[in-house]
């Protein structure tokens, strides 16, 4: 007997913008120090299950690509805003993202970890993308946006996507965006998987981390290559001299 589908597959444009906004109405701390990072990971390590984002400051010029600038992870009572433009790139947050314990949910997951392995190379484990899961339920919809509109019936505003990520200081509206976007991601999984699937599969947790490792993989045999010196065979029955590379 087939599992009758209990999400629609796609939703337009005009459909999500009826529906009513959600956002975030719990506690947001903005991290900008190392102990301040410290404290966070310390109390995100306690979590089993946590939302997922990051933000980069938009850039407008044709083949220019800004560095991540802004690291958003959540629980359901409280959201850390990690400032990466502000402060180093902490252990203890690569910990984090490498923890496979941990359970990080997020969409287009991948995109995101190819973006922070710019800034600092992590074995990326424990993620989740919705992306890659919701056709489990019959969803054919990929952003963020549609998602929330197809599994919650709530409209996630996308007004601050383009905002300068990088700013001095963050508006309101910034924060409960960014808040909102690794938050929301915790609420699409729970109603995700208290919904029985109409194409069951196991759920996989995505390795982020591949795609980067084997560019790195890559770069570093051409490297080896290039440094491999010339070395001289000894001579064996008299015959002459000959150089080979290794």
């Amino acid at each position: 007997m087939s599992i009758e589908q209990k999400f629609a597959p796609t939703i337009t444009n005009e459909q999500t913008a009826t529906l009513p906004a959600i956002r975030f109405e719990g506690e947001v701390q903005i991290v900008d120090t190392e102990q301040g990072l410290i404290e966070a990971c310390n109390y995100l390590s306690q979590h089993s299950v946590i939302g997922f984002d990051t933000e980069t400051r938009p850039s407008f010029k044709a083949g220019i690509t800004n560095r991540v600038a802004l690291i958003q992870l959540s629980t359901p009572e409280r959201c850390y805003l990690f400032r990466l433009c502000r402060m180093k790139f902490g252990r203890e947050l690569q910990r984090l993202l490498e923890n496979p314990d941990i359970k990080k949910v997020g969409a287009d997951v991948a995109g995101d970890i190819r973006s922070l392995n710019q800034l600092r190379h992590i074995r990326a484990a424990g993620f989740i993308d919705l992306q890659t899961i919701a056709p489990q339920w019959g969803i054919e919809e990929k952003s963020l946006r549609k998602l929330s509109a197809i599994v919650l019936g709530k409209r996630v505003s996308k007004a601050q996507r383009l905002s300068n990520w990088e700013a001095a200081q963050f508006t309101e509206q910034q924060i409960s965006y960014a808040a909102t976007d690794a938050w929301v991601c915790l609420e699409i999984l729970a109603k995700l998987e208290a919904t029985p699937k109409c194409n069951p599969a196991p759920t996989q947790e995505i390795k982020a981390q591949a795609e980067p490792q084997k560019i790195e993989q890559k770069a570093e045999q051409k490297a080896k290559s290039r440094r491999r010196p010339f070395r001289r065979r000894k001579p064996h029955n008299s015959k002459p001299t000959t150089e080979t590379k290794e």
